[in-house]
């Protein structure tokens, strides 16, 4: 079992006194973890004296109180982050505002918990807080691991994805606490970008699961006669209301029937991202082709977009895990940067490998080639 310090910076005895009661006999564990975790507390009744401990026993967590005598919790929080110290804060106050909260997420706080909290409100935060950073600490030792770590990482990294985010954790307490106004439309903005952090967790959560099947050789397959044919229709099909909304036209071509032994779930996966990315990277109003071709010993399938294309240099890391185009026309376009990735390692279980041609502004293709017998 590994030990994680908590320091907590408060003036208020009971506030100290509650959070050592709290986590006395607390530990966090889950399925994924090599060890569980409990914590050791150390407390401070003022910001100079927690920065004392910090010096001289610094702590993995803290949990920083903002009303402090003398110096104040944000300036313990600038202290650090100067310092350049590698603690995870999560400030607790019952003087929250939209000020503080964009003033103490500059300086690097995690999290936020308001006065009075509840035992599982503290519980909640360092769960999650623990999870971080057992995360980090596999990140630090991937790169001399074999693809079991990798497994696990991703699996973790789909399961932490999963919880809400802190961003949209704050935008909710900024709307209860009635921050910016008491209309309904005051909230209009952090609604939106609420369902958008949402909507975009759910595509990492989706690709983050394809991939981990992919590499970890555990994906059970289902090989048997496929018609590729039919799978693309449905793939344009599942899409195209994102496709109308963009006004963007897509054609298919090809034989009426394309048959090889394959697992229809890989093939979906391959159209689906193929043909997303063909509408995602496109202008509006355009267009996107999709051929396939069938010869003696291989299928074809070809996606041209008349979208915002890409450079050479852009293309030559394009099929990476987690690398995303970023670029000022790409900046509010959200994603993972796993499917191409995911594409690439499905065309390499049928034998196969996918390549792309592309001028900035003149659109993109994308060809994957498939081996109807490996």
């Amino acid at each position: 079992m590994s030990t994680l310090k908590i320091l907590v910076v408060d003036d208020e005895p009971g506030i100290r006194s509650g959070v050592s009661r709290i986590l006395r006999n607390f530990r966090v564990d889950y399925p994924f973890m090599e060890e569980a975790f409990n914590f050791e507390v150390l407390e401070a009744s003022t910001g100079e004296a927690g920065i004392d401990i910090i010096e001289h026993n610094i702590p993995d967590i803290l949990l920083l109180d903002n009303k402090l005598p003398g110096i104040q919790g944000i300036e313990v929080l600038e202290y650090i982050r100067k310092k350049q110290f590698k603690i995870i804060v999560v400030m607790i106050t019952s003087y929250a505002s939209l000020e503080l909260a964009v003033k103490a997420t500059n300086y690097g706080a995690f999290d936020f918990i308001p006065k009075p909290f509840t035992p599982q409100e503290l519980k909640a935060s360092i769960e999650n807080i623990t999870k971080r950073l057992f995360l980090k600490k596999m990140t630090q030792t991937l790169k001399d691991t074999g693809k079991q770590i990798r497994f696990q990482f991703l699996s973790v990294l789909s399961h932490e994805l999963k919880s809400p985010l802190n961003a949209i954790e704050g935008y909710l307490r900024m709307t209860k606490e009635r921050q910016l106004g008491d209309k309904i439309e005051d909230y209009d903005v952090i609604i939106d970008r609420s369902l958008e952090r949402i909507k975009g967790m759910r595509t990492i959560i989706l690709d983050l699961l394809d991939l981990t099947k992919v590499e970890s050789g555990k994906a059970q397959r289902n090989i048997a006669e496929t018609d590729i044919m039919g799978i693309a229709h449905t793939a344009i099909d599942t899409i195209q209301p994102y496709s109308i909304q963009r006004d963007i036209t897509i054609k298919l071509r090809g034989p009426e029937k394309v048959i090889m032994k394959a697992d229809s779930n890989e093939i979906e996966i391959i159209f689906n991202n193929l043909i997303s990315n063909a509408i995602k990277y496109n202008n509006e109003g355009g267009t996107v082709d999709c051929n396939i071709t069938e010869e003696e010993d291989k299928i074809k399938i070809e996606v041209i977009d008349s979208g915002i294309g890409m450079t050479k240099t852009e293309m030559e890391k394009l099929f990476q895990d987690f690398v995303r185009i970023k670029n000022e026309k790409t900046k509010n376009i959200t994603g993972s940067g796993l499917g191409l990735s995911i594409v690439r390692k499905l065309a390499e279980n049928y034998g196969g490998f996918i390549v792309v041609s592309s001028e900035p502004d003149e659109g993109s293709t994308f060809t994957v080639t498939l081996l109807k017998e490996k």
